[in-house]
């Protein structure tokens, strides 16, 4: 197949970055299974359609260990971990942090993220205008998960610095300032894991460093990597699910009165959002383990592979009007949080601070409006999480209700 090339050079530009769906109805009807080269350089193939991306999503062929796929090593403390792991790895690593996140522990947190959430919003209720993102969307998940891990209160805004350093490395974007972000992340943990052995307690770092001291658990690197993901995928969908979600609900008012009056819709409208603009723009890489057929395109073993999730969850083969926002749509296998056993770990707490948080939103500052043009809003850049930078919101707090 041979893709036009107009279509290939408007995918990551700025223009795409702001809005790619257009860009993601060409590709799933001209070349679903792409073959491009990516922004950092490495060639592969992007799959854009609903199908092939829950057919790849579920394979055991694609691989996500780089060393198996090359022989390499992993390259920095955020690969080695589950998301980065194949089996019987992947089971091991991810059953030790499967303990903390199961249904009962979820469930049973829902009054204390509504404390969190109320008391975040009495802190702006002096203000006339927040920014959304740093104010709210950010500070809501970094508590939640830090107090789960056992971070320090006075150390989480370090944690929001070195998360967006550690995820432009795994994008391979690396520079200075990144690199000294990950030296002091990998020096803060060590010091940490050092107080934890010495005082453990009853938080998730403490089981896991125990764990690992007990012998055959977690290698020192695996101890990095785990904990790394846990802080990364601890916030960051949600902050993107909280601040994509107030983005859509400002386009389409309809929906946004509509949750207003029924607050009990909530949980449809959080599947919709991730559905219709999720926070994770593209599946971490995957490599083919051998030479394959894959739904008609051959792959030779290492090609990499990458499944744009928020294409596939635009997909009409799949979806009645995916274009329209409706937080009544009857529920949806969306691809947001992934499938197969990579799928998040983190996705019902990630549900949970979102239904919290902007059912909150809505009660306590019902007449909140942007305070710019929505087209000027400034996504962030990169290949894995998609939300904007800066939400300025008037909150009108003389009309809090």
């Amino acid at each position: 197949m041979h893709a036009n090339e107009s279509l290939k050079n408007k995918l990551f530009t700025k223009e795409f970055t702001h809005n790619p769906y257009p860009v993601y109805e060409k590709l799933r009807q001209s070349e679903p299974i792409l073959n491009l080269q990516f922004p950092d350089g490495r060639f592969g193939w992007l799959i854009s359609n609903y199908d092939d991306a829950m057919a790849a999503l579920k394979d055991g062929r694609f691989i996500k260990n780089v060393a198996k796929a090359f022989g390499e090593e992993h390259t920095s403390v955020f690969s080695t971990n589950m998301l980065f792991s194949d089996p019987p790895d992947h089971k091991r690593l991810r059953g030790l942090v499967q303990r903390g996140f199961t249904p009962q522990r979820i469930a049973d947190m829902r009054d204390h993220i509504q404390e969190i959430a109320d008391s975040l919003l009495d802190a702006a209720s002096s203000k006339d205008t927040i920014n959304l993102i740093d104010e709210y969307a950010f500070k809501l998940p970094i508590i939640v998960i830090s107090e789960i891990l056992g971070v320090p209160t006075e150390d989480q805004d370090m944690f929001r610095v070195w998360s967006n350093s550690i995820i432009g490395a795994s994008n391979r974007v690396m520079d200075e300032q990144v690199g000294r972000h990950m030296n002091e992340f990998i020096a803060y943990l060590k010091n940490w894991f050092a107080k934890v052995r010495e005082n453990p307690g009853d938080d998730m770092i403490s089981q896991l460093v125990i764990a690992e001291d007990q012998g055959d658990r977690l290698s020192e690197q695996e101890l990095y990597g785990v904990v790394t993901l846990m802080i990364i995928a601890g916030h960051e969908t949600t902050v993107n699910l909280i601040g994509n979600g107030v983005i859509t609900l400002l386009e389409h008012p309809d929906q946004r009165k509509l949750l207003q009056e029924q607050p009990e819709l909530i949980h449809g409208a959080i599947e919709e959002m991730l559905r219709y603009n999720g926070p994770v723009e593209f599946s971490t890489s995957r490599w083919a383990a051998e030479d394959m057929e894959f739904h008609g395109v051959d792959m030779k073993k290492g090609d990499l592979v990458v499944i744009a999730l928020n294409s596939a969850n635009r997909d009409a083969a799949q979806f009645e009007n995916p274009e329209i926002f409706d937080i009544s749509r009857e529920k949806s296998q969306h691809l947001a949080f992934g499938k197969g056993i990579h799928l998040c770990l983190g996705a019902p707490l990630a549900r949970l601070e979102g239904e919290i948080a902007i059912n909150t939103l809505l009660r306590r500052y019902p007449h909140f409006e942007l305070q710019s043009d929505i087209d000027q809003l400034e996504w962030r850049p990169g290949m894995i999480v998609r939300g904007v930078k800066e939400i300025p919101l008037r909150l009108h707090p003389e009309r809090m209700t």
